[in-house]
């Protein structure tokens, strides 16, 4: 069964993992409602769905014919990520009274872990580097790809409409882009007369929605990347989370905080957060990249 980050905290007892994990989804659209799936083994083999079935009508007395989906062999590779903190014991001595070192250091460590997952979910790329695994932007296939344009273009509202449409089964669970091609969707929303709805998420955050869907915010989306004979585009990522679309591959245990000890060669303590983790496309049609949005 896939579950969020968010849910696994509810079922441990370590509070430490608890503050990691609170203080890895806390600023994350993507953990807080990326489902993971724990897997045994160093990776997934798994069907993805490329043809689906046909049905037709017939009369009376008709040969049937059969007809099945096709499916293509996926595998996906668990990845190591993570670091260590180390707490000096003299700082931990001496300072302890005016703030809890320990947490300080282990929630800076936290938002670097979710930082780097963040960056490999949207531009991981594993020809590139071995150790990461594949992100959205590489396993989006040719189909489910649509441009602004040759060189690029300014994002409109219905070629916005159509990357959506791409999404089947359903509308896609998030829109995930940029900070100005969020300010951009924002000025197109003024111009129409209309402005995205607001409401606030499970977390108490505002979020923001266009058409019903929730709009994820994200630093690791580039607005510099090359479309043509332009270097100043952006691309908006529609997608559908779940065991049939998105997901993410952990070990089991998921996210693990671990108490290395006193360190040999320092006066210091040691804490390891680390993760065992992928993410896997289940349908190639839950989702969607709209390329070549520029300013």
């Amino acid at each position: 069964m896939a579950m969020t980050l968010a849910e696994a905290a509810k079922l441990s007892n370590d509070m430490l993992l608890v503050g990691v994990i609170e203080t890895i989804i806390k600023e994350s659209p993507i953990l807080q409602v990326l489902p993971f799936i724990e897997i045994v083994g160093n990776g997934l083999t798994y069907n993805q769905e490329a043809t689906a079935p046909t049905a037709t009508f017939y009369d009376v007395g008709d040969v049937w014919t059969e007809s099945t989906p096709t499916f293509e062999q996926k595998t996906a590779q668990l990845k190591i990520l993570g670091g260590d903190a180390d707490i000096d014991n003299f700082l931990l001595a001496t300072r302890s009274n005016v703030q809890d070192l320990e947490a300080a250091v282990v929630q800076l460590k936290a938002k670097a872990v979710r930082h780097l997952f963040e960056d490999t979910f949207i531009n991981g790329d594993s020809s590139l580097n071995p150790k990461a695994f594949d992100g959205i932007d590489k396993l989006c296939e040719p189909s489910q790809t649509i441009s602004m344009g040759p060189n690029g273009g300014t994002l409109t509202l219905e070629k916005l409409d159509e990357l959506i449409d791409l999404i089947k089964g359903g509308k896609p669970d998030m829109l995930l882009m940029s900070k100005r091609s969020r300010r951009i969707l924002n000025r197109l929303a003024r111009q129409s007369g209309a402005f995205l709805e607001t409401d606030r998420n499970e977390f108490g955050q505002m979020v923001q929605f266009y058409d019903g869907i929730p709009i994820g915010i994200c630093d690791y989306i580039s607005d510099n990347q090359t479309v043509g004979s332009s270097n100043d585009c952006s691309t908006i990522y529609a997608v559908q989370f779940g065991e049939g679309g998105v997901a993410g591959l952990t070990a089991p245990g998921g996210l693990q905080v671990e108490r290395v000890g006193s360190l040999e060669s320092k006066d210091a303590t040691r804490i390891r957060i680390k993760w065992y983790a992928a993410v896997a496309l289940f349908n190639k049609v839950k989702l969607a990249k709209l390329i070549g949005v520029r300013p």
